[in-house]
């Protein structure tokens, strides 16, 4: 059977009956987008070029900026062709394709932020085995492992929208593709789509978080048990970006399962704009947040600026 992709196309919904107000709410999606760019683009342009930036903790770094331009760049060009043109028309593949790329990301993301903890568990419990237990190869191979559990893991449900039929509306409810918004569309029995992102999100959102917690857990134990305050206090400097990031990216997926769960009757616009948040406030956060909290961060920055001033 082929895949059914050639059908009526969806339609995609910027925020419902406010459609005279998409040329101003575009200016700060405008905005947002163009600060992520510039903000991860600034941080993997350091990592890769500041050798003092060139160890595992900086690589994870660089991993989350990739992946949060990349969930970015995925979904900016739905999100402002409805919102500057009313383009809202998106085809089944590139539907399907988009919605892939958007999950997908979400559970590298995730796994990215487990592998920062790993990353800060090591440097804290075991300082004297750092370099020998996360070398080059180990961080590469913990990579490669995060990005295959994130695309690999949503093949399953995804795969099936190319060959559901679609004879119900045809209308999607953000100005991208979503799962959850396509497998209601399918006149099919769509069990296994509804059962299995639960899973899913248990055995990745929820056990990375569980993870992480347990982690900080051994690590605050550890730094306790440290004589010096001083040095208890530079050990958890080095923490506090990673937790903030953690703190930012589970708050929103709480905040955005809460709302889809026990939220049924409020606003549509509600709705919308939580899935916005979930998808525009990490991305967005991140490259502040290190750049903040982070003196290696901001050295670099301070150099990148004294060299172009130079210049």
């Amino acid at each position: 059977m082929w895949p059914n992709i050639s059908a009526t196309p969806f339609l995609l919904t910027g925020f419902p009956h406010m459609e005279a107000a998409h040329c101003w709410l575009s200016v700060p999606f405008f905005v947002i987008y163009v600060s992520v760019f510039l903000g991860n683009g600034t941080l993997l342009h350091l990592i890769k070029n500041d050798y003092r930036l060139q160890e595992p903790m900086y690589y994870f770094l660089a991993m989350l900026a990739g992946t949060d331009l990349t969930v970015t760049l995925t979904t900016m060009p739905t999100v402002m062709g409805v919102l500057w043109v009313n383009h809202r028309e998106i085809s089944h593949g590139a539907c399907f394709l988009q919605a892939y790329f958007i999950h997908s990301l979400s559970i590298v993301e995730s796994g990215v932020l487990l592998a920062m903890a790993y990353d800060r568990f090591i440097a804290i419990r075991t300082p004297l085995r750092y370099n020998s237990l996360l070398t080059n190869s180990k961080v590469m191979k913990i990579g490669l492992g995060i990005l295959l559990r994130g695309f690999v893991s949503l093949l399953p449900p995804i795969l099936p929208l190319y060959w559901f039929p679609y004879c119900h509306s045809h209308v999607l409810s953000h100005a991208f593709c979503l799962h959850q918004d396509v497998m209601k569309l399918a006149c099919a029995d769509i069990t296994f789509n509804r059962l299995y992102p639960v899973v899913l999100v248990a055995f990745t959102f929820f056990l990375d978080a569980l993870i992480i917690f347990f982690s900080y857990v051994l690590i605050l134990k550890t730094v306790m048990g440290i004589a010096s305050g001083e040095e208890r206090a530079k050990a958890l400097s080095t923490c506090v970006s990673h937790i903030s990031c953690v703190l930012v990216f589970y708050l929103t997926v709480i905040g955005l399962t809460f709302i889809h769960r026990f939220g049924k009757h409020a606003p549509d616009v509600v709705h919308i704009t939580m899935s916005y948040v979930y998808f525009l406030f990490p991305p967005f956060m991140n490259p502040i947040i290190y750049s903040i909290k982070t003196k290696q961060i901001q050295r670099s920055i301070f150099h990148l600026f004294s060299v172009y001033n130079r210049a």
